[in-house]
Formats: C-alpha cells, structure tokens, sequence
C-alpha cells in the first residue's frame, strides 16, 4: 500500500470522482432535456412529431455546446498561464467550482420545474470558471511534468484509463438512480444531488488535501535541461501539423458525439434513462480497451502509427455507426471504435516533446482552445445537417465525420514522415 504522503500527490482521485460525478450529470441532463422538450413541442404543435422534437432537442445542445466552448477560451488561458508560472493546482480548482455550481443549476431545474433553458446560465458560470479545457490541460499539465518523454504517451493514456473506467462506472448506473423517485423526490433528483456532492467532494480533495507532486531529477532534467536545444523542441512544423491532424480529429469525434446524444432518442432506438446509461458506459468502455491497444502496440509501433491506428478505427466505427437501425447495432459500431481513443493523449504527448517544461501549460491548453474554436463551426454545422437529412438519412452526418478522420490521417502521417527522415540523418551522422 503507498504511504499516505505519496497518495496525496495523486491526482487520479480527483479525476475519477469527477468523471463518475459528470456520468451523472450528462445522463441526467439527457433525459431531462429529452422530456422538456417533447412537452414543449408537444403544447406548440396541435400534432407533434418526431421530427420536431429532435430539432427541438438539436437546437437546445447546439446552443448549449457552443456556450460551453465559446466562453472558456479567455478564462482557460489565463489560467494556464498562472499554471505555467508554478501555480499547477489553480487550472484544476477553479474549473471544480464552475463543474460545481453548473450542476446545481441542474438540480434546480429538476426540483423547482424551471425551464431547460436555465442550463444556458449553469453552461456560461461553467465556460468563465476555465470548463473542462482549462481541468483536463491542468491534469495534462502535471502528468506531463512528472513524466520522461519515453513514458509520457503511457502516462496519458493511463489517466484517459482512469477517466474512462469512471465513465463506465458512473454510466452503469447512471439510469438505474435517474428512475429513483418518491413522493418528496422527483425522477432526477437522486442522481443528479449525488453528482453535486461528488463534485463537493473533488473541490475539497484538491483544495485541502491534494498536493502537487515534486518533479524527479530524471523527469526534470529531460523536460528543462536543454529542452530547447533538442531535435524535436521548438519544431513548428510538427507542433502546427499536430494541431491540425488534432484538430480535423476532435471535429470528427465532437460533432459525431454531439449528434448521437439526439440520435439515441429518436425512432427506431427510442431510449429509455436505462439504455443511456448503457450506451454511454460502451463509449467509455473504448477508454479501457484503447488503453490496452496502447500497452500491447507501444512496444512495436511509433506514437504516430497508434494515433493513425486509432482514427482508422473511429472512422470505421462510426461509419458503421450512420447505418444503426438497432440497439445491438449500435454496440457493434461501438465495438469498432474500440482504440478510438489513442490518438488524442498521443498527439498530446508528441506536443509535450517540441517544447520545455515551462510552456507545457499554454501548449497543451492551445490544443484544446484550438478545438473549442473549431467547434463553433461544426457545432451549428452538424446541427443543421442533422436537421435537413432527418427525413432521408439521418446517419449521414456520421459519414461526415468518418471523411474528417481520414482527412485527420493525412497531417499526423507527414509528421511521422519527418520524423523518420530525422532518424535517418542521425544514423548516417552517427556511423
């Protein structure tokens, strides 16, 4: 057993009391939204359709995502930047506080029967206090910093395993508590009230209890020591084709993602809190078997074949997945998008080898701003594709995202080009 100083240096308690916290809260805001809505449409249209409600409900998370990314793109940098200058716990504490407080707005509406829309405020409180952009590139941060550059990409990927095992965890049962309801509570209550205090419970954690790990001498002194001067440090070239294969990758997988939640409710699947819970816990089941792809892999292929291996699997995946006209069916496109998430923490890892130690805060929180600024055009895009195929093809805007994987390819490919010649030149100089 690790001695008690050693465990408060770990961040992994706080991220998976925070994951099963946001399995919650994303499975109870799903159903509540979908029950919102259709009463909504339903008093607006003497003969509702199905139709009307999923645009209703494609509406409502068009708006709701583009808040949750739009707004956190100034406070996230500054609160890398106070990061940077030594301060690690602040990107993750501040972000706790707005997770927080979002999720009591939802527990407000539930309990006080205000309208959907109240969550638009919860979002903005959310996006000012850095969101997720600003917690995970604070996680990333600290992973980065006490870790060699060989065994970066695996350390990763180990805190994505921790994050989705309480995905999965906290998705199993997620339905299951939403159906929890008496007299004195009303259906939503329960599990909602428990994601509020596990997000309590992380705040505390990180705030009283936590502290920030010392970087070995090994770690430090290939993350400071000649940083600069190292062949990959400083590489523009790499660091823009990484954001570029990283960026064509999260619109991929955001506007798919984003689609699905409103997909999953509509004719044929028709879920119910229960089938949700399910679905979600096999999306974070891909985290587990991503990981292992990983731990198998690394030993005989480079960090940009696992990225490449990766895309190739998510574009097959949710390919398969415009086409699902059955619950079995979805989780056999699942099942294809089972190393779907190698290639995000790899790009992140390649990135923290072009630069030193003190630029790994705003480095990695360039990535995720990146991705912030481009879901404010798929978002609105996705969502209006969505809407106009409805009658004919549904699915069609996952066939969208299985070309902006491929496309992801072509960058992440050219880097390992590079890189292979690099390794060429060192040979014939070495010899």
């Amino acid at each position: 057993m690790l001695p008690l100083e050693t465990l408060r240096k770990r961040i992994e308690p706080v991220v998976l009391c925070a994951q099963i916290a946001s399995a919650f809260f994303d499975t109870g805001l799903q159903m509540v939204v979908k029950e919102q809505c259709a009463i909504a449409t339903d008093a607006l249209n003497p003969t509702p359709t199905e139709d009307s409600r999923q645009k209703a409900m494609s509406n409502f998370y068009m708006i709701y995502n583009m808040l949750s990314k739009f707004v956190p793109i100034l406070p996230a940098i500054i609160l890398a930047k106070v990061g940077d200058l030594g301060y690690r716990k602040i990107p993750i504490v501040i972000p706790l506080v707005g997770y927080l407080v979002s999720r009591v707005v939802l527990l407000l509406v539930i309990v006080m029967d205000l309208p959907i829309q109240a969550m638009f405020g919860g979002v903005v409180v959310h996006g000012l206090s850095g969101g997720f952009c600003s917690y995970w590139a604070g996680v990333m941060a600290l992973v980065s910093l006490t870790s060699t550059e060989e065994d970066r990409s695996l350390h990763m990927m180990q805190m994505e395993l921790v994050y989705g095992i309480a995905g999965l965890i906290g998705s199993l049962v997620s339905g299951h508590l939403f159906q929890l309801y008496s007299v004195d509570f009303k259906q939503g209550t329960v599990l909602v009230s428990l994601s509020v205090f596990l997000y309590f419970v992380c705040l505390v954690y990180t705030m009283f209890i936590f502290l920030i790990p010392t970087v070995s001498p090994s770690a430090q002194e290939r993350n400071e020591t000649n940083g600069i001067d190292t062949q990959y440090s400083k590489n523009i070239l790499n660091i823009l084709l990484l954001f570029a294969g990283g960026i064509l990758y999260d619109v991929a997988v955001g506007g798919g993602m984003e689609i699905l939640v409103t997909f999953e409710m509509k004719e044929p699947l028709n879920w119910n809190a229960t089938q949700v819970g399910y679905g979600n816990a096999a999306g974070f089941l891909v985290f587990l078997t991503s990981f292992l792809g990983v731990m198998v892999m690394s030993r005989w292929v480079s960090d940009v074949t696992l990225i490449i291996i990766g895309m190739v699997s998510f574009a097959a995946g949710i390919y398969f997945m415009a086409f699902v006209t059955a619950t079995y069916m979805f989780y056999l496109a699942r099942a294809l998008t089972l190393f779907a998430l190698i290639p995000m923490p790899t790009i992140r890892a390649l990135l923290s080898k072009q630069v030193n130690g003190s630029l790994y805060g705003i480095t990695l929180i360039s990535l995720q701003l990146s991705f912030k600024i481009a879901s404010l055009a798929y978002t609105p895009i996705y969502t209006k594709v969505y809407q106009a195929t409805l009658d004919w093809f549904p699915g069609f805007v996952f066939t969208l995202s299985s070309i902006f994987t491929v496309l992801a390819t072509i960058p992440v490919s050219v880097v390992g080009c590079r890189a292979g010649r690099a390794d060429g030149y060192e040979r014939i100089l070495g010899d």
